[in-house]
């Protein structure tokens, strides 16, 4: 009797365990020596070179507060890049199979339900790609063609609220990811691609002939990008928000948007071209998490 007693004890003892290291991701990752990092594949801000290797502004950004976490939890911390979707992605982090998400999310009250997120790191505009030669220059432009966003995006819902509110009418076709939408402009199913400027100038960037295409149109809307963490983990999330808030002050996260989003970058030596914006500099110097819907213009 007594050794079912203290093998149930022990049992007890080893779920209580799980199921604290489940809501804490700092006990998780110090006790495994690992953190899965959700990445994407198509992306400015994560994008990959193929075979296995990711980079880019929020990729090597969270590369860096990995290592801060690493320091703070007392080890190394091996990083399992983990490729992440459109669709999937907000799923992967809410059930714990990715740890940490930073590339191109967009922070919404709608996501926030599921997850938390960091400080918004990335202000990003919604505009349209199009063929340089297409004479589309403006929303009034795109009345009877087509136009592509990718599915499981913000830009879904912008596109139909300008599509409403302009008095235009056009059809949609949805890529699965970002390079399957910029393809359906390249290959000509589609007259537009309307997204994040920065992943439009990113695939823009990866494309045969990038003078062939162009980007224009009004700003659609202006939205904070910011990285995923697991909900109600509070001490992972201030960890993260404090690795950001360090790399802010001491410049070095200054340094790596140059890197990525002005200078030339692999794997075509193209510029995205894309200094650092007054939006984005205004959610550095005042660090918050305020949804997209706290940017609405009224």
């Amino acid at each position: 009797m007594k050794k079912q007693i203290v093998a149930l004890a022990v049992l007890a003892l080893a779920a209580g365990g799980a199921f604290a290291q489940a809501n804490d991701t700092l006990a998780k990752i110090k006790a495994s020596g690992s953190i899965s990092l959700g990445v994407r594949d198509s992306s400015a801000l994560s994008y990959t070179l193929g075979n296995g290797k990711y980079v880019g502004f929020h990729t090597e950004m969270a590369e860096r507060i990995i290592d801060d976490l690493g320091k703070k939890i007392g080890k190394p911390l091996t990083i399992n890049y983990t490729l992440v979707t459109s669709q999937n992605r907000v799923p992967l982090v809410a059930n714990g199979t990715v740890d940490l998400e930073c590339g191109s999310t967009t922070n919404n009250t709608a996501r926030a339900k599921d997850v938390s997120f960091a400080y918004n790191t990335y202000m990003e505009v919604v505009r349209m790609a199009v063929k340089a030669n297409s004479g589309i220059k403006d929303l009034k432009d795109l009345n009877g063609k087509t136009v592509a966003t990718t599915t499981g995006t913000t830009s879904v819902q912008i596109l139909r609220r300008n599509e409403r509110a302009h008095d235009i009418s056009f059809k949609e076709v949805t890529g699965k990811d970002h390079a399957d939408s910029f393809l359906l402009l390249e290959s000509g199913r589609a007259d537009a691609f309307v997204m994040d400027a920065s992943i439009l100038a990113a695939n823009i960037s990866k494309a045969k002939n990038p003078k062939d295409f162009a980007i224009v149109g009004p700003e659609l809307s202006v939205e904070p990008i910011a990285c995923m963490v697991r909900k109600d983990d509070p001490k992972f999330l201030e960890a993260v928000d404090d690795s950001i808030a360090r790399q802010v002050k001491d410049g070095s996260l200054a340094k790596l948007y140059d890197k990525w989003m002005v200078q030339p970058v692999p794997p075509n030596n193209v510029s995205l071209n894309l200094p650092l914006s007054d939006a984005t500099k205004e959610a550095w110097a005042h660090l918050n998490n305020k949804p997209a819907e706290d940017f609405i213009k009224k």
